[in-house]
């Protein structure tokens, strides 16, 4: 997993600062969702590494419906596909939408809590942490009834842990030791 993370990274950096200079970072982010998606499927990843399969018809496949040959994404898995990398999307994908979150000052948060949260908490909570990381919040929420009550928040950098479950760890932690 690292070394996919290695080799994609300098991609996604080219794919970010092209889709940036263009100012079509959302479009970009769409079709690399899609090729990513492509990717993934494991009737196309046999294909990627079969020397039977032009980089031209890998190219076609991961293309989203309605763009053209000469788009530049499509030149951009032109030059996945001649390198042998299209299988790398997944990562790419991932990494440009990191890029893209950071030069838009948003910070995506996964939000899971022991109870549905109902509209009114999820944006005060969305202004509490746009407080905190000074950035806009894009919440990701789901619900686990393990946690018994509260909330954990992950910034992909920082655990917030609230919930019920995690104070009881802490307590028992503490306790036996």
């Amino acid at each position: 997993m690292a070394q996919a993370l290695t080799l994609a990274r300098p991609y996604a950096r080219a794919a970010f600062e092209v889709a940036h200079a263009s100012g079509s970072l959302a479009d970009w982010s769409r079709a690399l969702g899609f090729a990513a998606a492509v990717a993934a499927d494991v009737r196309v990843a046999g294909l990627i590494n079969d020397p039977r399969v032009l980089p031209a018809q890998l190219v076609a496949l991961h293309l989203p419906e309605g763009m053209g040959n000469d788009a530049p994404f499509a030149r951009f898995l032109e030059e996945l596909a001649e390198n042998g990398r299209l299988h790398l999307m997944p990562e790419i994908a991932a990494l440009f939408d990191e890029l893209k979150l950071e030069s838009e000052s948003t910070m995506k948060v996964r939000v899971t809590s022991a109870l549905d949260l109902d509209a009114a908490q999820t944006e005060s909570l969305r202004a509490s942490l746009k407080r905190r990381f000074k950035r806009e919040i894009e919440l990701d929420t789901h619900v686990d009834a393990a946690l018994l009550g509260g909330v954990v928040i992950d910034t992909g950098e920082q655990v917030i842990d609230g919930s019920a479950r995690g104070r009881l760890q802490r307590l028992a932690s503490a306790l036996t030791h």
